[in-house]
């Protein structure tokens, strides 16, 4: 080869090697959202459309007198209705809005023959103000307090060790301090799922030594009985603790999905969720 064309050569190669870097350049900014690959593999669906509301703004809810549940309620979220219309419940009820913050962005992706929603992954940015955030929040909906009547809930997660941290909220109604609420969750960086009720200035809370952040789907359901709270995986139970049967679960906030708001610290969810399910009998 002449010394010309091998000249020509290498710039060629230089050419090509500066456009595939460009090409893998992350996005200008401090915070963006990672969308898993899995999820961009899997997802015919694509991206569902986030609101990014005012950084810790509260969501607005309607005032007034604090209700519990008259009848029986059946609430389940399967997600398989795609983003052309709002997320309901199986009943076409119970409207969920996305919201988010930093560029956090939820995806649909392929869950067996229907779909589940992917969160974003794990942030490890210095900051925790500029993580990517996002979740799925209701309106207020007192007919979802309990009182101290039988209670069901729970969902399906997929998560791997690297969606871990020191809270991930999957499902919750109200707040620990100050009020009431019930709430499943996949705490610590060991994978522990755990149910939790709170009333009365006490927290109580199911937990047991299980590690669900293996890549594969599992079923958290969590049941208050009269003066009881179980945790079942994969319907098994797995841990249980007494409450008292006088305590009371009713509030104001909204039903909420993968964190308990979209300001900093709000636990959030990372992986995938499922067959969302409130029931009160």
């Amino acid at each position: 080869m002449s010394r010309k064309r091998w000249w020509l050569a290498l710039a060629g190669l230089l050419v090509l090697v500066g456009a595939v870097a460009h090409s893998q350049r992350p996005s200008s900014g401090s915070a963006f959202a990672v969308v898993k690959p899995s999820a961009a593999a899997l997802s015919p669906a694509g991206l569902l459309p986030v609101r990014e509301p005012v950084e810790g703004s509260p969501s607005p809810q309607p005032a007034g007198k604090i209700r519990v549940a008259t009848g029986p309620v059946s609430v389940r979220y399967t997600f398989d209705g795609g983003v052309g219309r709002p997320i309901t419940d199986h009943r076409g009820r119970h409207e969920l809005r996305p919201l988010g913050q930093n560029g956090g962005a939820l995806r649909l992706v392929r869950q067996g023959s229907g779909l589940a929603v992917s969160y974003p992954d794990r942030c490890r940015l210095a900051r925790e103000r500029d993580c990517p955030r996002a979740i799925l929040e209701g309106v207020r909906d007192d007919s979802l307090n309990p009182g101290t009547r039988r209670l069901r809930y729970g969902a399906s997660v997929r998560m791997t060790y690297a969606d871990l941290a020191d809270g991930a909220n999957v499902v919750q109604k109200g707040y620990s301090v100050g009020g009431s609420q019930y709430k499943v969750q996949v705490d610590h960086r060991q994978g522990h799922p755990s149910c939790v009720i709170a009333g009365g200035g006490r927290i109580y809370r199911a937990e047991p030594a299980i590690d669900v952040a293996d890549g594969r789907w599992h079923t958290l359901a969590c049941t208050r009985g009269r003066d009881r709270l179980t945790l079942e995986v994969d319907g098994k139970e797995a841990a249980a603790v007494a409450v008292p049967a006088t305590l009371s679960i009713a509030n104001a906030e909204p039903l909420r999905i993968g964190g308990k708001g979209t300001s900093k610290s709000n636990d959030q969810f990372a992986g995938e969720l499922d067959d969302v399910f409130v029931q009160i009998d």
